[in-house]
């Protein structure tokens, strides 16, 4: 369902005031990067822009209608006139950036306007970005860019330079949190989800999905099993992790429900008992963290975010999780 421009607002007011007020005086640039952390509502905003500029019936302060053609054809993916590039497995090819540049050669098929949008921007090889460099270099005044990353480090100066960059601020946790439980999720999965995820729509979805309440099963399974030795962690790799855990997308998920538990020994230990992700295990977390010292808990944590750093690097996913739970359990079971 396409987010409405009030809910946008109260989710990035900065970001809404700021395209707002570009519109009303016709000061679009010809080229955005909208950058921060997944579920910040980047793609909702991308496509309210582009109903803004192809509406054919805007509202009071330049509001898409979200009923006339223009616009439904944009929620639904189909305007001839939107084009929306993603990475085609792992990266954004050479190939698609040419046959973007193809596309872009023509005119408007209804209108002199033509947008695209490039979602996750950082993937592009480096042919590719170098590719999408020479477009922007030679902006075309009827052509708006959109693109978007979670990673804006990942993507060359040049571009960066070429683009009006947008940040998108993370709804802080609490907030969400407290938004979750206005919608009926309990007060125990609203902690977890919002720490997962910045959109309220998105964390409802993932509360509503049988395959994320079994991962938070498995990922706690698997924390247990560290608990005692190396090979009764590694079968339990062998009989739920691999298994549930398929696709990349999907173990980066559970390498983020592994860290989240670790984060709440760290809550422990400071005195933050208050703000744990998993309340409903405040027990046993505050008896495991007595067995872990601090430096320990550190070395831990960064072994899981480097483990996240190799996944995105491509790395074999078993020996990746087969050389984490190594790391984590540093030769030994917790002190």
């Amino acid at each position: 369902m396409a987010a409405q421009w009030d809910e946008l607002e109260k989710v990035q007011p900065l970001v809404m005031r700021y395209l707002k007020n570009s519109l009303q005086k016709k000061r679009m640039a010809h080229a955005y990067l909208f950058e921060g952390e997944r579920g910040t509502g980047k793609v909702h905003v991308s496509l309210m822009l582009a109903k803004s500029i192809f509406c054919t019936s805007l509202q009071e302060n330049d509001i898409p209608c979200e009923a006339c053609v223009n616009c439904k054809r944009i929620n639904n993916g189909n305007h001839p006139d939107v084009h929306v590039l993603e990475p085609d497995g792992l990266s954004i090819k050479t190939a698609q950036i040419e046959a973007l540049q193809q596309e872009f050669s023509k005119k408007g098929v209804e209108s002199k306007q033509k947008l695209y949008m490039i979602v996750h921007a950082d993937k592009m090889t480096t042919n590719a970005a170098n590719k999408l460099l020479k477009f922007l270099e030679e902006p075309n005044a009827e052509t708006t860019a959109i693109l978007i990353t979670e990673q804006v480090q990942q993507i060359l100066q040049t571009i960066i330079s070429r683009c009006q960059t947008i940040s998108f601020r993370s709804l802080p946790p609490q907030l969400l949190r407290a938004k979750l439980q206005e919608e009926g999720i309990h007060h125990v999965k609203a902690s977890l989800l919002a720490n997962m995820t910045n959109s309220v729509q998105e964390a409802v979805a993932l509360n509503n999905d049988d395959w994320f309440v079994q991962a938070r099963k498995i990922v706690l399974k698997l924390y247990k099993a560290l608990h005692y030795d190396s090979l009764y962690a590694m079968v339990s790799l062998q009989e739920d992790w691999f298994i549930h855990f398929k696709e990349r997308n999907q173990l980066d998920r559970g390498l983020d429900l592994l860290l989240l538990l670790y984060k709440d020994l760290l809550y422990m230990k400071v005195g933050k008992a208050d703000q744990l992700i998993y309340p409903d295990l405040s027990q046993q977390l505050e008896a495991d963290a007595l067995q872990i010292t601090t430096r320990q808990l550190s070395e831990r944590m960064e072994a899981i975010l480097e483990a996240k750093r190799k996944l995105n690097a491509n790395m074999n996913p078993q020996l990746l999780m087969e050389q984490l739970v190594l790391n984590l359990q540093g030769g030994s079971t917790f002190v």
